[in-house]
């Protein structure tokens, strides 16, 4: 239960719904697009979050306590209904079980449909297999890295590939 002594008391004297600042904030996403079916922009707001993945987060809870993922889809929800934008994502499938990441998957395959572009800086071999197209760049890591060593498809990659991504993805389509 949130901290009610962050908030005055005529904060907390007000009431929607025969809810408070307190107990709105306390709702879980999922609990609160039931709550707000009836406002269009705010019900707008809750189902991009549902359909990123987190309806398990609490409307108050701090930017501080989520996970990387969690926070590139907190920002990926902002824009998921529009289409013509660049999405640029970071290792979203970081920590995350393999049941979230084939969800994850299957969510930027939607955000594609729609007529947008997704590029996924990533080291998961199931995430590079459905790629469209693989940009490697290496050949190593670090000050050892940086040079563009392969682009093409998966398929390309794993056929005529020489570089250390190549090796890992091969491995994995055995």
């Amino acid at each position: 239960m949130r901290n009610r002594k962050r908030y005055s008391a005529e904060a907390l004297d007000k009431y929607y719904r025969g809810k408070n600042i307190v107990d709105i904030l306390d709702m879980s996403v999922e609990d609160a697009a039931v709550f707000f079916a009836d406002n269009r922009k705010i019900k707008n707001k809750l189902d991009a979050l549902l359909e990123t993945g987190l309806p398990y987060l609490s409307l108050g809870q701090s930017l501080s306590t989520l996970s990387g993922g969690e926070r590139q889809r907190v920002k990926l929800a902002k824009d998921i209904k529009s289409k013509g934008n660049i999405f640029i994502l970071d290792e979203p499938t970081t920590g995350l079980h393999a049941s979230d990441i084939k969800y994850i998957m299957q969510l930027l395959e939607s955000i594609v449909d729609r007529g947008n572009t997704v590029v996924v800086i990533e080291h998961n071999t199931d995430v590079m297999k459905l790629a469209d197209y693989i940009i490697d760049v290496g050949p190593d890591g670090g000050t050892r890295g940086g040079e563009i060593v392969f682009t093409g498809t998966p398929k390309k990659m794993v056929e005529w590939g020489e570089t250390i991504t190549a090796k890992y993805l091969r491995k994995s389509v055995e």
